[in-house]
């Protein structure tokens, strides 16, 4: 269910065109586009694809893509200014769109011809076998959705309302009527943004004037659920599900192959089992990835809502974080797999994404090598999808104070801006010569040599898994704390996969269940050495009998983990 077209792992890696891309280096804080520059779709070119694939990726999630509110004037061009009471930063949030049927101007070198350019950008992405991946934002738009590219006889979000009244089945917003809209920065820059009757604000903020921690520049969407009254108005189908039934479709025409959609879960499940079934009846292979936090809700969202795979921040990402801080035992990894069985192949792995703290920032664990134990795990303990957000494997630390954005150890998805490594990166890919730090080199070459293991190892990529906590969970000899082990195998290859978590090196004493040699269809008499797949430890060598008894030693260096590739051969009997 992980896998990619060609049988191997599914390997996102996420990038911000307007930062990824950004050969600029000012990184003035609260800069404009002129003083701190753009990424542009062109400079995402054929090389730095390339060096994508050789990362280890299959997918690509372009961030940002489709135009959304900002400060930056395109007026001479036809598309209406924004105010600063209504947008985030300079830049804006790619989570406010403006126009679902455009790209942002910012991205394109020559603005009438954007939309051209974003087209080349997916050829170049598929010439080079890679999938495209962009943002559906469907719970909420830009207070300020004004569309100048729709298609003819395409109508506007909101154009046919009828503010006067808070709910009707087809408006496509929700209204407070009598209130005029307050936004909590106001500005004194005679461009004020005017709104009455005010709209629901995108995070379910029933009040005219949000505070600065909600969603004040989006306003919710209506697909057909009375509020006030709980009722759902599904028959007839509501407007807003064909509008952003026929937003979909005109995506997948350009070639977009997938959608990660941002807050699914906040908008009905009803919704997505009927417009997930209508899209793929003229694009069967279109994939969806839900953005959700609520674990309880994930096999609706899969089995009756069609979604192909979910974000698992809930369980995998918030369990592996507290491992790697030390906050929790590695013996909680266990209960990732456990909280989602029967379905974890349909979930999303990450450590890092535009939304969470990089794990090189103060608030993680600072030195990104530390991190690898869990980047191992989370790439070797299943079959399922998994995701890099661009200058994690640089050890990008996100600790700059970009302007909207403060010193919040994430990349700013709100402010012009660039990334010196990025940058490092992408010339010694242009130039032939890698222009970075060996230690960045060496972190890069990790994370490369670790994804494309997980399309290369058969039993990586589709082999069974088979835990090994529970049979040492009362082992004194292995530390449940801060080492974690389970094996991978099918037919022809069995991996022993153990990961020290801990700030020291430690010694082992594995026990190995006769359940699993039964299951396997191995031999007691079996006598077994192995290799370290990644070169981090020695290679390590036991009987069978030895395994299932006082168990299999070996020695892990700290923050350290081995991939043992375990070749087998009968012992003789004496």
């Amino acid at each position: 269910m992980g896998d990619n077209k060609h049988g191997g792992r599914m390997v996102i890696y996420q990038l911000i065109p307007r930062i990824f891309a950004n050969q600029t280096s000012n990184n003035k804080k609260g800069g404009t586009i002129a003083e701190n520059g753009c990424g542009k779709f062109n400079s995402i070119d054929s090389a730095v694809l390339k060096g994508i694939v050789e990362l280890g990726a299959t997918h690509i999630w372009y961030t940002g893509i489709i135009e959304h509110a900002h400060l930056s004037d395109y007026s001479q061009y036809g598309i209406a200014g924004d105010s600063p009471d209504i947008v985030k930063g300079k830049a804006g949030s790619p989570y406010a769109i403006k126009d679902y049927y455009d790209v942002d101007p910012d991205l394109a070198e020559s603005v009438p011809k954007r939309m051209r350019e974003f087209e080349e950008l997916v050829e170049r992405t598929h010439e080079l076998g890679l999938k495209v991946i962009i943002d559906l934002v469907p719970n909420h738009l830009s207070r300020h959705y004004e569309s100048d590219a729709k298609p003819e006889g395409v109508r506007d979000f909101g154009a046919d309302d009828d503010p006067s009244i808070a709910f009707a089945p087809d408006n496509n917003f929700y209204y407070i009527p009598d209130e005029s809209f307050v936004s909590p920065v106001q500005t004194d820059d005679g461009h004020p943004w005017e709104e009455s009757p005010a709209k629901v604000t995108g995070n379910d903020c029933f009040k005219h004037n949000p505070s600065i921690t909600d969603w004040y520049e989006a306003a919710k969407l209506n697909y057909g659920i009375d509020y006030e009254t709980g009722e759902k108005h599904f028959d007839p189908i509501p407007d807003t599900w064909n509008k952003m039934k026929e937003v979909v479709l005109f995506w997948a025409s350009k070639g977009v192959d997938a959608f990660r959609v941002d807050m699914a879960e906040m908008v009905p499940l009803e919704f997505w089992e009927w417009m997930i079934g209508e899209v793929h009846k003229a694009h069967p292979s279109i994939q969806f990835i839900a953005e959700m936090y609520n674990p309880d809700r994930y096999p609706d969202f899969i089995f009756k809502g069609g979604f192909d795979f979910i974000y698992d921040k809930e369980l995998f990402y918030n369990t592996m974080r507290g491992v790697l801080m030390r906050d929790r035992p590695a013996i909680e990894i266990t209960s990732c797999w456990q909280g989602t069985e029967g379905y974890q192949h349909h979930m999303l792995y990450f450590l890092e994404n535009h939304d969470e703290q990089r794990i090189a920032s103060d608030y993680f664990v600072k030195d990104p090598h530390k991190a690898i134990p869990g980047v191992v795990t989370m790439t070797t303990m299943l079959h399922n999808p998994l995701m890099i957000y661009f200058g994690q494997e640089l050890g990008e630390n996100g600790m700059e104070a970009e302007g909207f954005s403060g010193s919040d150890g994430r990349t700013s998805i709100y402010d012009y801006w660039s990334l010196p490594l990025i940058q490092s990166w992408e010339k010694g890919i242009e130039g032939g010569k890698t222009e970075l730090p060996e230690d960045v080199k060496e972190l890069r070459a990790f994370y490369s040599e670790i994804l494309n293991l997980a399309q290369s190892e058969p039993a990586i990529r589709q082999g069974k898994f088979y835990d090994l906590m529970w049979s040492n969970i009362r082992n004194p000899r292995f530390n449940c704390s801060s080492i974690y082990a389970y094996l991978r195998y099918t037919v022809g290859q069995l991996l022993l996969i153990v990961a020290n978590f801990a700030d020291k090196d430690l010694e082992y004493r594995l026990q190995v269940p006769s359940h699993f040699f039964e299951m396997a269809g191995l031999k007691d008499r079996f006598y077994f050495t192995g290799k370290d797949l990644l070169n981090m430890n020695k290679m390590i060598q036991f009987p069978a009998e030895v395994a299932m008894n006082a168990g299999l030693g070996g020695k892990l260096k700290k923050r350290s983990a081995s991939i043992y590739d375990l070749k087998y051969q009968i012992m003789k009997r004496i």
